[in-house]
């Protein structure tokens, strides 16, 4: 089961109290203070673990406690630290607060730690409040309250190019065709439930990852169909791949609701290079072949993913473009570091 969303609660643990204790030997009249400081609280710490591609723990398992310190002891003894406690999340995991929604960290890189919640500080034994007027304090202190708060998790999928289209526009029986992915595929709208992931082999030595996205209907940005649901996907990948089927009433404002829509819902996914395919050759009659739309000052590529036809120039036209974007990222890395 794929689960891109979850809310949890986590809460680091007390820190252990300070001792208040006095130093008791054979022969020693007055002892001075020996009471030890006590350990920290466990925190919670959210860790990227590249083997996971869903949130579906944070669905049996939302409340993450750590265990207080422990107290301080006589004979200066200070009291065990608390274990913390390791959160897996999969890489592109958005954090986010729980009560505001504002944003705190993204964690993408494998083994990139975040620490949620922090434990307490352990406080300080008596022996720590001696000064020369005061040799025998009784002085003692509390162990701090670990931090606590709800977060919510967004997981973002990382993929070179996103594959967007009406339902039923052949995303899914694409990505079959290209890649070892078996996304569910059916003659009706919304078969895609999920985003899909698949990796595509260019050559021995070249590939790219592609995003079967659920199809996007009018309104997505509000929520219509599954568009809210999945569209933060989208603002992962590095290009966008608009399927039009040429059967459409109208394609040319099919491509213009799809990118209208990715634009509302994130200014930035409209700067994004993207490129139009026009998908099921195999069924068109010729009068669609006659009559399909001119898209000015944009490469149209034509294919069938039952067929075959057209596959190999995309998957070819996709790393050329992943290969620019590429140079273009080195380059302004490169001029930013000038700077």
């Amino acid at each position: 089961m794929f689960i891109d969303y979850a809310k949890i609660f986590v809460k680091g643990g007390q820190g252990g109290s300070g001792a208040c204790s006095f130093r008791r030997e054979k022969h020693v009249a007055k002892g001075g203070p020996n009471g030890g400081d006590g350990g920290r609280g466990g925190s919670i710490i959210l860790e990227v673990d590249p083997h996971l591609h869903t949130l579906i723990d944070f669905k049996y398992r939302k409340h993450y406690v750590a265990r207080h310190g422990q107290h301080g002891m006589g004979k200066n003894r200070q009291g065990r630290d608390a274990d913390d406690i390791v959160v897996r999340v999969p890489s592109g995991t958005v954090v986010k607060d729980g009560e505001s929604g504002g944003f705190i960290i993204d964690l993408v890189k494998p083994g990139e730690r975040y620490i949620a919640a922090k434990g307490g500080k352990g406080g300080r034994g008596n022996a720590r409040f001696v000064t020369p007027t005061h040799q025998a304090p009784r002085e003692w202190e509390v162990g701090d309250g670990g931090e606590e708060r709800w977060l919510i998790l967004e997981l973002k999928l990382l993929a070179d190019v996103g594959l967007v289209g009406k339902p039923n526009a052949g995303k899914s029986t694409l990505l079959a065709a290209l890649s070892a992915a078996r996304p569910k595929i059916a003659d009706y709208p919304f078969t895609t439930l999920q985003p899909n992931l698949g990796i595509v082999k260019v050559d021995e030595y070249k590939s790219f990852v592609m995003a079967d996205i659920p199809g996007l209907i009018q309104g997505a940005h509000e929520g219509k169909g599954l568009g809210l649901q999945f569209l933060r996907h989208i603002e992962r990948t590095r290009m966008i791949c608009y399927l039009i089927d040429p059967m459409d009433d109208n394609p040319r404002q099919t491509l213009k609701t799809l990118s209208s829509e990715l634009g509302e819902y994130s200014e930035e996914l409209t700067r994004k290079r993207y490129m139009v395919v026009l998908t099921k050759k195999d069924a068109w009659t010729e009068e669609i072949s006659k009559n399909i739309p001119v898209f000015s000052k944009i490469k149209v590529l034509e294919i069938s993913a039952i067929e075959g036809t057209g596959l190999a120039d995309l998957k070819w036209t996709i790393w050329k473009n992943l290969e620019e974007l590429t140079e273009e990222e080195n380059l302004s890395e490169e001029n930013n570091g000038e700077d």
